[in-house]
């Protein structure tokens, strides 16, 4: 056996390994969501947490609200009238899908209930149902009245979105002030059916807006606490609104912080609603119901297919978290209506985590994980304080109607894109490593607004959400690239130090590739006046030097000269005589410092008709 080791002697062998260097720059990882990650953790750092020493199925359900791991795996579904709906429901279902989303849009409305759920067996599947405020009541009437001809009330499990604030988050728009009389309403008209869902908490939105992930639980717990001080100063009981709220989460690709958000989502909504005294008898009402889906935000047109591997580890997240639901978005959602291959693929994923992966087997399995557990009260403790500032500030919808919180994740939406343009935050395919030889322009498909509200054509009053996704600036850049009458040339004029200059055409070819350009290679060549006769030839429209910064003070002023302004001369690197290259005209350099897309769009300036 081996014997015990300390963190004081763990922490001197990092040191010697680092050689001097900083363990808290080299090795610390500061969060976007506020708080340090170290390198490793030990059960020491258990010791300081309060949320442990519970089983799963127990308050507050940090490890999960059910003592099994069974979720569902939905799809939403759309159709230009109830037939095709109720005709892509069932292929769904027929193929693995147990929870189905019926988009009631336009034309589509209460009376085609029957029509909408025909042949499809309510008892065993779930089925939600997204529809405008104005229609919530209606629509659950008809749904009751389905529900109790086939006596399935008992048995029945789905939703109905009620989600009057998604107004204000998505278009700005004023907020209907007769909330709290459609909620009584539709309370009364759920009455006999125990298992479904009316007041929404659609924090997917926040997460689609480049929310970070600690913005989406915050506030979401505000908003879910905004139902219940609404409804409950209003005379409803405390119990009965929480029975009926659904979270509907976003899940980002931050595979480790997803499963303790989850973790810590539940754990703190159960404290929140204890703190509105239920009766003792609804004590599970304190348990969070959460259908999680995939994010849009970072989903990209360019190299779609890399969309799986986005969406395959959030789906692993929200299982292994013990979420109610998932839905995994097709990967070509963004640039054309997901077809049967798509669809059947992303319904795949799950069924492959669920039924061949066994992942449905295990409750909690990160349960204990230091780094995990940590993560969870980490999450929990800046998600708290952010919440906490939401509830001083006014509630959920004060904020909400004053466009604090939009300008907050709008804020973070624009941090995010800055992180995406210097490669600090990576998207494959997109911002590094692009298909060179993929072009999108004529593949994609443009769709407007389907919720039928006619909200696209309106000024908000105060500020929404912006939406634009992590890729979107990169795309316009490429498609840009695209429309252009030529495609511009970049010739890597490879010289001197082998290593170097493969790294850096390397390095310039990704850099390049990622507005669309061509990219001309070299194995080398002996002088830099035959690099520069070789891009002539091959008539570039920019030449980069690529070779070792010692080199650089000899060929970079020859290959300047020798170019004569034919085309633009660009040097890969950041060499400590670049300010006398400088002076000597040469204006360009690019590195692993300079903000790639705003290089990009400044060379699209000069070179694209």
């Amino acid at each position: 056996m081996f014997p015990p080791v300390s963190t004081e002697e763990w922490m001197a062998k990092i040191n010697v390994d680092l050689k001097g260097a900083d363990f808290q720059k080299k090795l610390v990882w500061r969060t976007n969501e506020g708080f340090n990650v170290q390198p490793f953790y030990r059960a020491e750092d258990l010791e300081k947490l309060t949320h442990l020493g519970t089983l799963p199925g127990e308050f507050p359900y940090v490890r999960g609200t059910r003592t099994n791991n069974d979720w569902r795996i939905r799809q939403d579904i759309e159709g230009a009238d109830a037939a095709e709906i109720n005709s892509n429901a069932r292929h769904a279902i027929d193929r693995g899908v147990d929870s189905i989303g019926i988009h009631m849009c336009g034309d589509i409305n209460a009376a085609d209930m029957d029509k909408l759920l025909a042949d499809i067996d309510i008892k065993k599947v779930e089925v939600n149902l997204i529809c405008c405020p104005g229609k919530a009541v209606e629509v659950a009437k008809a749904l009751t009245a389905l529900v109790k001809a086939q006596g399935a009330e008992e048995d029945f499990r789905g939703s109905i979105s009620f989600d009057p604030y998604k107004r204000l988050l998505k278009k700005g728009l004023p907020f209907p002030k007769d909330i709290v009389e459609m909620a009584r309403e539709l309370l009364e008209v759920l009455n006999d059916l125990p298992q479904v869902r009316c007041f929404t908490v659609d924090s997917f939105m926040l997460n689609n807006a480049g929310a970070f992930i600690t913005q989406e639980l915050g506030y979401a717990l505000a908003w879910g606490a905004q139902w219940l001080t609404t409804l409950t100063d209003a005379g409803m009981k405390a119990g009965e609104v929480a029975k009926r709220i659904k979270f509907n989460m976003g899940i980002s690709s931050n595979y480790f912080m997803e499963i303790a958000k989850f973790r810590a989502a539940r754990m703190l909504w159960a404290e929140i609603v204890a703190a509105y005294e239920p009766k003792a008898a609804e004590c599970c009402c304190s348990k969070m119901v959460v259908h999680a889906v995939t994010s849009k935000f970072n989903q990209t047109i360019y190299d779609a297919h890399v969309n799986l591997l986005r969406s395959m580890t959030e789906t692993m997240s929200a299982a292994l978290a013990g979420v109610d639901s998932i839905e995994t978005l097709p990967f070509d959602l963004q640039y054309k209506q997901p077809d049967e291959f798509s669809e059947r693929i992303a319904r795949n994923q799950q069924i492959m985590l669920r039924d061949e992966s066994h992942l449905n087997k295990v409750v909690d399995p990160s349960g204990g994980s230091y780094y995990i557990e940590t993560l969870t009260a980490s999450i929990a403790e800046v998600a708290w304080k952010l919440f906490n500032e939401v509830i001083d500030a006014g509630g959920f919808m004060a904020q909400l109607e004053k466009g604090e919180i939009q300008k907050a994740v709008n804020e973070s939406n624009v941090k995010r894109h800055t992180d995406v343009a210097r490669r600090k935050e990576i998207l494959l395919g997109t911002n590094q490593y692009p298909n060179l030889n993929e072009f999108m322009l004529d593949k994609i498909e443009k769709n407007g607004c389907c919720c039928g509200c006619g909200c696209e054509a309106q000024d908000g009053a105060v500020e929404a959400l912006n939406f634009d996704r992590a890729a979107s600036q990169f795309e316009h850049l490429r498609l840009d690239t695209e429309r252009s009458e030529k495609r511009p040339k970049v010739f890597m004029l490879t010289i001197g130090n082998l290593a170097m200059r493969l790294a850096r055409a390397q390095f310039s070819g990704n850099f390049f590739g990622c507005a669309g350009y061509e990219i001309i290679d070299n194995n080398g060549f002996e002088t830099v006046q035959q690099g520069v006769d070789a891009a002539m030839e091959a008539k570039a429209d920019i030449v980069v030097l690529c070779s070792s910064d010692d080199e650089y003070a000899q060929y970079a002023p020859e290959a300047f000269k020798a170019l004569d302004g034919r085309a633009l001369f660009v040097v890969a690197g950041a060499p400590a005589c670049m300010d006398e290259l400088k002076a000597q005209g040469i204006e360009d350099f690019i590195h692993v410092r300079v903000n790639v897309l705003d290089t990009l769009v400044g060379f699209n300036a000069k070179l694209l008709k």
